[in-house]
């Protein structure tokens, strides 16, 4: 015997909505980095795996920043000295 449902007052849309900030995406990942990042929420006794490379990522990004920061500070530094030996020499 067949089930007849009736889909006339359902809704195109997610069960859960998201939280605001978030972005469902599709991504294609390799196997091994899917992996690694599982196999640590399995040794931590559970966790999200995905919220852990939205993590890894957000700290490449504010790395990258940094070292931008960082690489502006010295450049400026060494100009400044060159500069001032220019000047004495």
């Amino acid at each position: 015997m067949k089930r007849k449902f009736d889909f006339s007052k359902a809704r195109r849309e997610p069960v859960v909505p998201p939280a605001p900030g978030k972005t469902r995406v599709t991504i294609r990942l390799d196997n091994d980095v899917i992996e690694h990042f599982q196999n640590i929420v399995d040794r931590a006794g559970g966790g999200n795996y995905q919220t852990m490379i939205n993590a890894a990522l957000r700290e490449y990004i504010q790395g990258a920043r940094l070292e931008a920061v960082v690489r502006r500070a010295v450049r400026k530094e060494v100009e400044a000295v060159k500069e001032a030996l220019a000047k004495t020499g």
